[in-house]
């Protein structure tokens, strides 16, 4: 019970935050002194609002993920990386972050949910151009990876902490866990990844860069015959 408490009070900490940058950005939006400052700051608000929302939704799902509303079938994943990524488009642009993509997986087909595997590979690219500089890029891959497709996104920000990596490499994450070094939303959204990947029988983890983490997802292969192929 008191593990249940502290896990909701850790992300109702997390979600104050994207609140309590709307309103700065709305005090912000009476001092704008042209349209164009406006406008950027009215994309602003919609961008966090909108990040919030998918956060609220997620721990929604998190929820319900027993009441078999998830079913687990054959999905592209090519597909929902396209997907991914052209929803998060703008924000890269917008904040001058610029997200790589590499496809070279000849397993087109995985046994997933679309719905959830969406959203771990939004919260994975999402923590990626929070966490990469105007230097660097941000790097999504997909790969066949030990008799499983592996989606790989590369951040350069600050390093994992050690006892969040060990708990990700035993493959899932307890509860939301705080993660000093990378303020923001990204314990709660490596604990969503780590739910949603558990109940898809896939594998979630990091490796740990000099320079920054890759988050990884290994996703069971569809033995269905692709219609991509």
């Amino acid at each position: 019970m008191e593990s249940e408490v502290n896990s909701i009070l850790f992300a109702a900490h997390e979600l104050k935050a994207p609140l309590s940058l709307m309103r700065q950005l709305a005090f912000s939006l009476e001092m704008a002194a042209t349209p164009q400052e406006q406008a950027k700051i009215r994309a602003q608000i919609v961008g966090v609002s909108d990040r919030a929302l998918k956060q609220v939704d997620d721990l929604t799902k998190i929820a319900r993920l027993e009441d078999g509303l998830f079913e687990l079938a054959p999905v592209s994943v090519r597909a929902v990386c396209d997907d991914v990524t052209s929803e998060l488009q703008h924000l890269f642009r917008f904040n001058n972050r610029e997200l790589k993509i590499k496809y070279s997986n000849k397993s087109r087909l995985v046994i997933a949910n679309r719905e959830l595997l969406f959203s771990v590979i939004y919260n994975f690219c999402l923590n990626a151009m929070h966490y990469s500089g105007t230097e660097t890029r941000s790097e999504l891959s997909v790969q066949d990876h030990n008799g499983a497709v592996q989606v790989k996104i590369r951040d350069f920000g600050p390093a994992l902490p050690i006892d969040v990596w060990r708990e990700l490499k035993r493959g899932w994450l307890k509860k939301p866990t705080s993660i000093a070094m990378r303020p923001g939303s990204s314990g709660l959204g490596l604990y969503i990844a780590s739910k949603f990947s558990r109940f898809m029988h896939a594998e979630v983890g990091a490796i740990r860069h000099r320079d920054g983490t890759s988050f990884f997802v290994n996703l069971p292969i569809s033995t269905q015959t692709s219609l991509f192929s």
